[in-house]
């Protein structure tokens, strides 16, 4: 994200092509090593393990994910992004919006519901197909692309959001360029990434560490959910200047703790009170 050099990478440790649990050494796998850039905060794996083909990561029906409910419309679904970008620039009915990523749609029909012209670039097939026989998104409006291969005219969207996209990318930095060519002066791009402060990871590499063991919780480069890249504010603020974009918001999501219970009621709090829950959630203003 930053340019850094391999001097200011810092190893973490090792994680595993599988679910770790608490002792990975007992289990027969491949493991990659897990870096974090001592400048900008990223924690990133090292070598990438990207996909010959899209489809081999991302090409599964979206019903090997989530049960039918999934499919059903839900008004509060992307609200508060929705609600937080309209308070962030001046709002017009018909402004165009563009979902990178967009899965089966929701977002997009959430936009729409908003009074935004929704656009969506989705890779997976069946998860583009879905969008359309099953969601009812205009086929017009959808794009069966990668961003890297995608292309739309300069200046002309209002609203590109990035919703559980970015960790995903090879090279981040370089779609959130291309992002912003697309996005008009004063519009606003939303990401929401995976945060490299996350209390849990800080939780799992200490007891790692205590038993004497190499691994660490951060990232699943590997196996699903597939994520390259954690990310902190300082990873977006460093290339702020040169990408001429601003930060108009930060916000963190606290999510599940993936811990018993009874720990929720003493680690979201926690999480609340010192910005280290799962998610940050950020907005750029275009300058």
């Amino acid at each position: 994200m930053c340019g850094s050099m391999p001097a200011d990478h810092k190893i973490l440790g090792k994680r595993l092509n599988k679910a770790q649990g608490k002792n990975p050494k007992k289990k027969t796998g491949i493991t990659i090593t897990i870096c974090k850039c001592k400048k900008c905060g990223l924690i990133f794996s090292n070598p990438q393990p990207i996909p010959l083909n899209i489809q081999d990561h991302y090409g599964v029906p979206p019903e090997d994910y989530w049960n039918e409910s999934y499919f059903l419309l839900d008004e509060s679904y992307f609200k508060y992004e929705i609600t937080k970008t309209k308070t962030l620039m001046p709002f017009n009915e018909g402004m165009k919006a563009l979902d990178i990523g967009a899965g089966i749609g929701k977002a997009m029909i959430a936009m729409k519901a908003e009074g935004f012209v929704a656009y969506g670039i989705e890779p997976s097939l069946p998860f583009y197909q879905r969008a359309i026989e099953k969601m009812g998104i205009n086929s017009q409006n959808l794009m069966m692309s990668t961003i890297e291969d995608a292309e739309y005219p300069k200046n002309h969207f209002d609203f590109v959001t990035f919703g559980a996209v970015f960790e995903h990318l090879e090279d981040p930095a370089k779609c959130l360029k291309k992002a912003l060519d697309w996005t008009k002066p004063g519009g606003i791009i939303y990401i929401g990434v995976p945060s490299a402060h996350w209390l849990i990871s800080k939780f799992a590499n200490a007891y790692y560490k205590c038993r004497c063991m190499d691994y660490v919780g951060n990232l699943s480069p590997m196996h699903s959910p597939f994520h390259l890249y954690e990310f902190s504010p300082r990873s977006f603020e460093l290339q702020a200047k040169d990408n001429h974009y601003e930060i108009a918001l930060l916000e963190y999501s606290i999510c599940d703790t993936f811990l018993p219970k009874s720990a929720d009621f003493i680690l979201k709090p926690i999480m609340r009170y010192t910005n280290t829950g799962m998610e940050l959630n950020i907005w750029l203003r275009k300058k």
